[in-house]
């Protein structure tokens, strides 16, 4: 067997080339309907951007509200705990 100036192998030998990735951004696999695909992509060519701009889009407003639900849920627990209120007039003094 040779080996060639970059470091490959010649003859039967398997080969495997290992490349970086062209973006500092997480990948993910997803499977979606057909209906939420077409919806994606119509979305995508209104807005001219790719539909993996659009789905990141779509997937940061449903953690936005889910964190929306959450938060409000912890607001909720909060008020309903009798605590002591303080008035404007004694905290501030005006």
């Amino acid at each position: 067997m040779r080996t060639q100036w970059w470091g490959g192998l010649t003859g039967d030998t398997l080969l495997i080339h290992f490349f970086c990735m062209p973006t500092i951004k997480k990948r993910i696999n997803i499977t979606i309907s057909k209906e939420l695909d077409r919806a994606l992509a119509m979305f995508a060519k209104r807005d001219q951007v790719p539909q993996a701009t659009k789905a990141e889009e779509f997937l940061r407003i449903g953690m936005e509200l889910e964190e929306d639900v959450l938060l409000e849920t912890v607001a909720s627990e909060r008020y309903k705990t009798a605590g002591k209120y303080i008035s404007h007039k004694e905290v501030w003094g005006k």
